[in-house]
């Protein structure tokens, strides 16, 4: 029997390698720009107002200096975090909220608001699927 010829089919990325495109939902793009382990907590800390890299990475408990300085860059990179270098001897960067992120540490504030508020009912009914479980 003659074997059945196969169809290849070449995808072509016609998009900047660095582009991610949006997602129809708003929230799915929000998520998309501040989700993770560390980008909340570096958002919430900046919006307090601007940082040094030093007093950033004391703030935030747990957080290399490795994957601080990955996550401001993916911050800057998507126009989140604006980074300040000044001509100095030791050199002087400060890192900041650009303006299309100085609300988003209103939200996490009222993200934390809601879990502080409904945070019993959660430990309530985490524990009472564990007895069930």
């Amino acid at each position: 029997m003659p074997a059945k010829s196969e169809k290849t089919v070449t995808v072509v990325n016609t998009q900047e390698p660095d582009s991610v495109p949006f997602a129809a939902c708003p929230v799915d793009n929000a998520l998309r720009l501040v989700s993770g382990k560390w980008k909340p907590r570096i958002l919430y800390r900046l919006s307090l107002g601007t940082q040094r890299f030093g007093e950033l990475k004391r703030s935030i408990p747990g957080v290399t200096q490795r994957i601080l300085t990955l996550q401001l860059r993916e911050l800057e990179h998507d126009g989140l975090v604006h980074r300040e270098v000044y001509a100095e001897v030791p050199p002087k960067v400060e890192y900041s909220l650009t303006p299309a992120a100085v609300s988003i540490g209103q939200v996490l504030m009222k993200f934390g608001e809601w879990f502080e508020e409904y945070s019993k009912d959660l430990n309530s009914a985490k524990e009472q699927n564990q007895k069930a479980g």
